[in-house]
C-alpha cells in the first residue's frame, strides 16, 4: 500500500485484510496525522517514502519490499468484503497450484449508499519473482503479460473524505511538458481537464489521443468523455458526433447509447429518445474488457428514461410499464420515488 494522511479509513482497509495475508507493507509519502500508529497497531512495515508526483514510483517502492511470493495491493480507501475474506483460502491454493503471473479481480467502485457504482477488472496479485513493474505517475498501471487468470477476489472502494482537488491534473499537466503522453494517458488526462472545467484543452488532448494508435476500450471512453465537453459547451451537434464515433471502435456500449437518448430528449424528440434507451437494454456488459460503465445504464437509466419519452409521447400504459421495472430495480432511487408520487396523484 501507498498512504498519506488515511487515519480515517485506514484501519477500516486493514482490519479486512491483515488477518488473510504474511505481511504487510505500507510506503507513507509524507503524513502528518495517525495513520502511521494505525498501520503498526496492524503489524505493518511502515516505510517513508518522499512524494514526487509520482504514484507509480510509491507504488514500486512498497513492491520493492514485499517479500511474499505474490504481492497484493489496495488503496487506504479500499475495503475486502467478508465474502470475498471467505474466497481467500481457495485463492492462496490457485496460487500455489498454477503458479499464475498475475491474478486479475473485480474492482467495485461504491456509489451511494456504499453499493458498487461500477465494476472493472484490475491486476491485483502479482508473482514478485516476475518483476512486474507500475507504469504512470497517476492513473498507473501494470500491462498484463504472463500467465493471467481471473478470480472472484472482489475489493470495493469506499472513497475517502480526504480532499484532492486538482492534483491529478496538476500531475498530468507536468508530465505533459516533460515528454510526450501516450494513447492511455491523453485519455485520462483529457478526462481531468474536463473534470476541472478546462473544455479548449480538453478538446485538444482528447482529439489527439482518438488520432493516434491506442487500446478501443481507452478510445470509446474518450469519445464519450469528449461528447461531454461538447455538450457542457452547448455544442449538441458535435456531442452527437463524438458517440457516433465510438463505434468505430467496438460494440456500442450501453452509456453510449443513454448519452445519445439523452440528447434526443433534450431537443424533445422523445420517439428517437426511446429508440437509443431501449437499445441500451440490450448492450452486453464489457467490465471484463475493463469498461468504465455503471451497470444502471443498461437497465435502471434507460427505463428511467422510457418512463419519461412515452409518458410525453402520450402512452401512460407504458409509461407505468416501464415505471414498474424501476420499481423492481430500484425502488428506494429517487428519481423512482418522485415517479412512484407522480404516478399515484395522476
Amino acid at each position: 500500500m501507498i498512504v498519506k494522511d488515511e487515519e480515517e479509513v485506514l484501519a477500516r482497509c486493514l482490519g479486512g485484510i491483515a488477518p488473510l495475508v504474511d505481511e504487510i507493507v505500507i510506503a507513507d509519502t509524507g503524513s502528518s496525522d495517525g495513520t502511521e500508529k494505525i498501520a503498526r497497531a496492524y503489524g505493518a512495515h511502515v516505510y517513508s517514502f518522499p512524494w514526487t508526483d509520482d504514484f507509480a514510483a510509491a507504488r514500486n517502492f512498497a513492491f520493492s519490499k514485499g517479500t511474499g511470493d505474490y504481492l497484493l495491493w489496495l488503496d487506504a480507501d479500499d475495503v475486502i468484503p467478508p465474502e470475498s475474506a471467505a474466497l481467500f483460502p481457495a485463492l492462496k491454493e490457485l496460487l500455489g497450484n498454477e503458479r499464475p503471473d498475475m491474478v486479475m479481480c473485480p474492482y467495485d467502485i461504491a456509489g451511494s449508499g456504499g453499493t458498487p457504482a461500477f465494476t472493472f477488472y484490475r491486476e491485483r496479485l502479482l508473482r514478485r519473482e516476475a518483476g512486474f513493474v507500475w507504469q504512470g505517475r497517476v492513473h498507473e498501471c501494470i500491462p498484463p503479460r504472463g500467465k493471467t487468470v481471473r478470480y472472484g477476489f472482489r475489493v470495493l472502494h469506499l472513497g475517502s473524505n480526504k480532499p484532492r482537488g486538482a492534483r491529478n491534473l496538476h500531475i498530468f499537466q507536468k508530465w505533459a511538458k516533460e515528454q510526450p503522453l501516450g494513447a492511455r494517458e491523453l485519455c485520462y488526462y483529457g478526462k481531468e481537464l474536463y473534470y476541472n472545467g478546462l473544455y479548449t484543452e480538453a478538446e485538444a488532448v482528447l482529439g489527439e489521443m482518438l488520432r493516434g494508435e491506442g487500446w478501443y476500450v481507452n478510445k470509446i471512453e474518450a469519445c464519450k468523455t469528449l461528447a461531454l465537453v461538447y455538450e457542457a459547451r452547448g455544442d449538441r451537434e458535435n456531442a452527437f458526433l463524438a458517440l457516433l464515433r465510438s463505434f468505430r471502435y467496438g460494440e456500442p456500449r450501453a452509456s453510449v447509447l443513454c448519452m445519445l437518448a439523452r440528447l434526443f430528449a433534450q431537443e424533445k424528440k422523445w420517439r428517437e429518445a426511446a429508440v437509443w434507451y431501449e437499445g441500451a437494454l440490450v448492450c452486453r456488459d464489457h467490465a471484463e474488457e475493463g469498461d468504465l460503465e455503471e451497470p444502471a445504464c443498461r437497465a435502471l437509466f434507460p427505463y428511467l428514461g422510457l418512463v419519461r419519452c412515452f409518458y410525453f409521447l402520450g402512452d401512460r400504459e407504458r409509461a407505468k410499464f416501464f415505471h414498474q421495472k424501476t420499481e423492481e430495480l430500484a425502488p428506494g432511487d429517487p428519481s423512482v420515488v418522485y415517479n412512484r408520487r407522480f404516478f399515484s396523484e395522476a
